[in-house]
């Protein structure tokens, strides 16, 4: 237990094949630990990015730069990356050299929520972490953290409640990556309030 949190997931855990997790990582605990505080959310929403084949992926073809390096990497570890002015926060999946992950959409809040008020400057707790770069924001996630594990702090995933039930569809925003448009890649918890919209 860390701050009365849970330990974080094994690295067994993220060995599953990328879609599996994706639907998995629904319903566990992201938390992050900074020196002002730790603040925590459930997961609400993925994205599954299958690497080489799949157009919509930073890998596509394989490809290996200096910001995608990391996806070569072992399954459980942490991919950010800058879109705009937002860092995402992504989990490393399948096995290594096959360059895959999975875009942490959307959290419920858990602890921490006055931290996550002051950083976000939003009195509406929905809006809070209701997007991937809403969400980082408020956790107090950066790209100092890409290259770190999900198996330890201070950015780490602990087990949290299962969902009772998930739904699937097309990933969002990835508009020019042709037949990658439609693959129903995209998870999240049926109902909950904080899936972004």
């Amino acid at each position: 237990m860390i701050n009365d949190l849970p330990a974080p997931l094994p690295e067994e855990f993220f060995q599953l094949p990328t879609l599996e997790l994706a639907q998995e990582l629904l319903g566990c605990l992201l938390i992050k630990t900074t020196p002002e505080g730790t603040a925590s959310g459930y997961i609400v929403e993925t994205e599954a990015y299958k690497g080489p084949l799949d157009r919509a992926a930073h890998s596509f073809g394989n490809r290996r730069t200096k910001r995608t390096e990391i996806m070569f990497g072992k399954a459980g570890l942490i991919y950010t990356y800058k879109m705009h002015t937002h860092t995402l926060v992504n989990v490393v999946s399948s096995v290594e050299d096959v360059p895959e992950a999975i875009l942490i959409r959307a959290v419920e809040p858990f602890s921490g929520i006055p931290l996550m008020h002051e950083r976000r400057g939003l009195p509406d707790l929905v809006k809070l972490t209701s997007g991937p770069g809403k969400l980082t924001k408020a956790l107090g996630i950066t790209m100092n953290d890409y290259g770190g594990s999900f198996t330890e702090p201070p950015l780490y995933i602990a087990p949290g409640n299962k969902p009772e039930s998930i739904q699937c569809g097309p990933r969002i925003g990835i508009g020019n990556s042709g037949e990658a448009v439609a693959y129903p890649w995209r998870y999240w918890v049926t109902g909950n309030p904080f899936v972004s919209r």
